[in-house]
């Protein structure tokens, strides 16, 4: 079993038995235990059903396979634990992906916590521990130390072309929470307001983009850009008359240039990290981000979303409300 970023899939088949059709829900075991579920890893052993104890889990985790794992889950060797910000595993980490009464009853030390939440290789893998990529970018006191690029660069031009003067520039970085809690105070300290006093009886106020869109869409390419083999940040260049927002990498998996933004078409480059991501609270659902962005642009009176889409970045363009 393993931790997803959605529940278990178990393909459902149609057979017939004796006449009848019947459906035949398969259930694989995972590559990559242990798996939890809201929270709580269950387990089965013969005719028990539970939740599993300290011990139990521990055993799931030694079984984890280290072979093929996705990048996001590599160990990062140079680093040792003490690069992770344990106050921030525990105080904000640990109550947002684990339930109460689990976090009440776990005695097993941050060592060990880090390694069932795959934010730490375990001890049964290699002598001495060390952080994962997914463990540097959500807790790592300093992720671009270890993962060059992990940071967002923002370039506010005072005009419509690279070549204007810059009105503004900030390069954001550090664990997850404080690198998103920092971009969302910059993208609401940079939208306008403007008020309408004769359209309608009412006076009305519109931003000239609005920040959940803004804030969908940057976190999109946090979650999805590549984080291996590119130097390069999230870049987002706030022109007088767009926003530009460009990730690190094309489309990924089961996503193409023809079906990219699809609704129900999605797949996870950083599997692990959308998953701290939704823990987190920063994303919702899968796959719906991008149709959320569209919807409340609409709803502001923007024009469309538009994408660039290339095999090595990919590049959201917002334009300002007229």
């Amino acid at each position: 079993m393993a931790i997803h970023c959605h529940s278990p899939t178990s393909p459902v088949q149609k057979r017939s038995l004796r006449g009848c059709e019947i459906a035949v829900v398969i259930v694989e075991p995972s590559y990559d235990p242990p798996v939890r579920v809201r929270g709580r890893t269950w387990i089965r052993v013969g005719p028990r059903r539970a939740i599993a104890t300290s011990e139990e889990e521990r055993r799931l985790t030694e079984k984890r396979r280290s072979q093929d794992l996705p990048f996001d889950l590599t160990p990062v060797y140079s680093a040792a634990i003490q690069a992770l910000d344990l106050e921030l595993f525990t105080r904000t980490y640990l109550p947002a992906a684990l339930a109460p009464e689990i976090i009440e009853q776990n005695e097993r030390p941050v060592e060990d916590q880090l390694s069932s939440l795959r934010f730490a290789t375990s001890d049964q893998e290699i002598a001495q521990r060390h952080p994962t990529i997914v463990g540097i970018l959500v807790t790592g006191k300093d992720p671009s130390e270890y993962i060059p690029g992990a940071y967002v660069q923002f370039l506010r031009i005072e005009g419509t072309e690279l070549t204007d003067s810059i009105k503004n520039q900030r390069e954001i970085s550090g664990p997850l929470p404080e690198l998103l809690r920092n971009l969302d105070e910059i993208l609401q300290a940079n939208i306008s307001i403007a008020t309408d006093l004769t359209s309608s009886p009412v006076e009305t106020r519109r931003p000239d983009y609005p920040v959940a869109a803004l804030q969908q869409l940057t976190r999109n390419a946090i979650m999805h850009r590549n984080y291996s083999g590119t130097n390069s940040p999230v870049r987002i260049t706030w022109f007088s008359d767009r926003i530009e927002i460009q990730n690190p990498g094309g489309p990924f998996g089961l996503v193409s240039r023809d079906n990219f933004g699809k609704p129900g078409i999605t797949d996870y480059r950083n599997a692990h990290l959308a998953e701290a991501m939704k823990n987190l609270g920063y994303v919702q659902r899968f796959g719906v981000g991008i149709a959320v962005a569209r919807k409340e642009l609409e709803r502001n009176g923007n024009h469309p979303l538009e994408y660039q889409i290339e095999e090595s970045h990919i590049l959201a363009i917002i334009r300002k409300r007229p």
